[in-house]
């Protein structure tokens, strides 16, 4: 899975649309980032531009928009109702998909290290990159605002994280870090603003003063008037969505509305969001209404229903949902391509793709064949008394169908780690070392990448396959014995995989531990696989 981090900088100029175009094309241009929107406010005079990409790209991105702010802005001219105190003011870097908080803050601090270093600037951390509570939230650091930095950069506890506590007027100073996700969410109702409100103080964090706190954790709110849709709104921050999601929010908005003989008309949200926000919410009303929904596309339909977020304004998920403003976001080259590319790859006079590629092939086209079997046998008539147990059968067959995908390409990938390390410099010790650690660690991701595929093709297939082989569609019998067939392929070639690449182990226990494994798994598909063809037998005679 690809790692993608969103970057939401917001530069000290809100009125001058060349200069705002101007950085927004230094975004843009810088490979591997994606620009997906730019919010620029008069008023406030601040533009907030987001983006994404991989861990390497925003960092290029981020750096090549703030040396064109770097000429362009100049803050000893700059006026605006939004608190400032730099050119670039704040920088945070976001986990999107594929990478976890710590690593953005080793992209945080990449940037703020390069940033003061390339243009000679200020730059403090803030959020999760802060290691001091008294400076860890931008209220704190930006205290004292623009007119008040130069003299707070002379002071011991307010000296800059990176780069000299040197006063540039044209620049001021800079905030970098990592934050959660924040999802601009509101709440439609026909009621009034004041009772709007009233919700809103009853849900979030704060609610109405330490001794009367809100229900709910990570979510700020107010309530107001959409004159322009004659509907009030409870407008909602929701700083971290995994612990109040949107339809927890949603939900308990209605549970009040109820209570107050209101009506809740639908929801909205503002931007762009995570995919697995969504997901989550979908997964609730599965849950709650006891649906039965496998594909993807379908729970984000079910997600955008149920929360009514077309209400205003047609919600589009491939606009919206930062995943799928990416091509090609969570799949790799070999699995993103056609099926004529990949087995041209394969002939070609090349080490990679190989085996393990071609293992993780064919059995994510194992557990595919038993998805379809499950997918023709559910909702058809004469097998209604059967819908039960396909409810309970399909999903770990579908689930390791697209489980499998990304095994196509991280097994290429792993090998091509191991022999760019084997070609590393090896002259002194430290570059010996340095060899060495990397050896090490691809040899071992050439292990675990089999491994993993060997535990997938075991996790729940056989017994839903077999199950299936009992009571499904009989029309569907070959489908069976070949998806049970190319499972156990699979399971093969991923077995051989980790016994090749265990040569590259010198540690005895070590290399014995993983053969066993490997070995005990693959036992378990050949069983399996055993088990599926014999009960399509017993059906055909």
């Amino acid at each position: 899975m690809s790692k993608i981090i969103e970057c939401v900088p917001n530069f000290s100029e809100g009125r001058d649309k060349a200069v705002i175009e101007e950085i927004a094309t230094a975004i843009r241009e810088t490979p591997g980032a994606t620009l997906l929107d730019v919010d620029p406010g008069h008023s406030t005079n601040r533009t907030v531009y987001t983006f994404v990409g991989n861990p390497a790209d925003v960092v290029e991105a981020a750096l090549n928009a703030s040396k064109v702010a770097y000429k362009l802005i100049d803050m000893t001219k700059h006026k605006g109702e939004h608190p400032r105190m730099g050119a670039l003011d704040v920088c945070p870097f976001i986990p999107v998909r594929g990478v976890t908080e710590e690593e953005c803050v080793v992209v945080a601090k990449t940037f703020g290290a390069r940033l003061a270093q390339e243009l000679g600037v200020p730059v403090f951390l803030y959020g999760a990159a802060s290691s001091s509570d008294y400076r860890r939230t931008m209220p704190q650091i930006r205290a004292g605002e623009y007119e008040g930095m130069k003299d707070k950069l002379q002071k011991p506890e307010w000296a800059p994280d990176f780069g000299d506590p040197n006063w540039v007027p044209r620049w001021g100073a800079s905030v970098t870090g990592v934050r959660k996700f924040l999802i601009a969410y509101n709440v439609n109702m026909v009621a009034t603003k004041e009772q709007a409100h009233r919700i809103a103080l009853n849900l979030r964090d704060q609610g109405r003063g330490p001794e009367q706190p809100g229900r709910l954790r990570c979510c700020q709110a107010i309530g107001w008037y959409l004159q322009e849709q004659n509907i009030a709104q409870i407008s909602i921050n929701l700083t971290d969505f995994e612990v109040t999601p949107i339809h927890v929010a949603y939900e308990e908005a209605k549970k009040d509305a109820e209570d107050m003989k209101l009506a809740v008309t639908g929801s909205e949200i503002v931007g762009l969001v995570p995919l697995e926000a969504l997901l989550m919410a979908a997964d609730y009303y599965i849950q709650k209404e006891n649906l039965f929904i496998l594909e993807e596309d379908q729970k984000v339909h079910l997600a955008i229903n149920r929360l009514g977020l077309s209400t205003i304004s047609p919600f589009k998920p491939k606009e919206r949902v930062i995943e799928y403003c990416l091509e090609n976001s969570g799949t790799g080259e070999l699995a993103g391509g056609s099926v004529e590319g990949f087995i041209r790859s394969v002939a070609s006079r090349s080490p990679a793709p190989g085996g393990g590629s071609v293992a993780a092939v064919v059995a994510a086209l194992g557990a595919a064949l038993g998805a379809m079997v499950g997918q023709l046998t559910y909702g058809k008539r004469q097998w209604e008394s059967l819908d039960a147990t396909i409810r309970r059968v399909l999903p770990p067959l579908h689930q390791a169908a697209v489980s499998l995908i990304p095994a196509i390409d991280a097994d290429t990938a792993a090998f091509n780690k191991y022999m760019a390390a084997t070609k590393l410099p090896q002259k002194t010790d430290e570059e010996r070392a340095a060899r060495e650690a990397a050896m090490a660690a691809a040899t071992e991701e050439t292990i675990q990448v089999p491994l993993s595929l060997l535990r997938k093709v075991n996790a729940g297939t056989w017994e839903a396959l077999t199950q299936l082989a009992d009571v499904g569609n009989i029309n569907c019998r070959s489908d069976l014995q070949v998806g049970a067939r190319c499972l156990e392929a699979g399971a093969w070639g991923a077995f051989y995989n980790v016994q090749i690449n265990l040569n590259n182990i010198t540690d005895e226990a070590t290399r014995a531990r993983y053969l066993r494994e490997a070995d005990d798994l693959l036992q378990q598909a050949r069983k399996g696989c055993s088990n599926v063809l014999e009960a399509v037998d017993k059906r055909q005679k």
